[in-house]
């Protein structure tokens, strides 16, 4: 079998290709390039190529970001856009890091990144698939306790409405929203709210 068609096999199989793992596999990068150039392979971001007939779903820049950043977890608007739970579709992937990594340089894929550590950063990490890569998603009682939190970056009349409606959808408990208020800090700030659903 041809090296561009075990690329191909590769990519029609994953959806999203990264160049280490084709040349862990022994063949060279230059082989991606000429895939691209060929319109087989869309270069979606540093390192990472889309196969052109893929089949793309809404979530595919969430595969591409665990893809280029494998120890990110995604988060806040992200997060609720993945649980369908909000309205906002957003134009960045919002990924959670370790507080003393180096952020990531990424020309093509448009990031959000927010730094976290210890628990609030470790707890409440899902891992779904997405066009058949790995993607770590925080929990959607998760996810509305880091909104409380990040409420400045995001907006308080964004993390009440998340609060609001994974109620309302039975989707969350109270135990479960009132574990990660405390991991996150921000027991607090959502104790009114959380009072009110009650």
């Amino acid at each position: 079998m041809s090296k561009k068609r075990q690329i191909v096999n590769y990519a029609c199989k994953l959806g999203v290709v990264k160049a280490k793992d084709i040349q862990a596999k022994g063949i060279h990068r230059q082989h991606l390039k000429r895939l691209e150039d060929q319109g087989i392979l869309i270069r979606s971001a540093r390192g990472v190529y889309t196969f052109a007939n893929a089949n793309i779903t809404k979530n595919h820049t969430l595969a591409e970001a665990a893809t280029r950043i494998p120890n990110g977890v995604v988060c806040l608007l992200s997060a609720l856009s993945f649980y369908e739970l909000t309205t906002q579709t957003p134009f960045e992937v919002w990924l959670a890091i370790p507080q003393k990594s180096r952020s990531p340089k990424d020309d093509l894929l448009p990031l959000r990144i927010v730094y976290m550590s210890g628990k609030s950063l470790e707890e409440g990490i899902e891992e779904h698939q997405v066009e058949g890569i790995p993607v770590r998603v925080y929990s959607l009682p998760k996810t509305v306790a880091d909104c409380f939190k990040f409420r400045n970056k995001i907006g308080l009349d964004v993390a009440i409405e998340a609060l609001q409606e994974c109620w309302k959808e039975k989707r969350c408990s109270i135990d479960d929203l009132w574990h990660y208020a405390k991991i996150c800090r921000v027991h607090n700030v959502m104790r009114p709210y959380l009072e009110s659903l009650g």
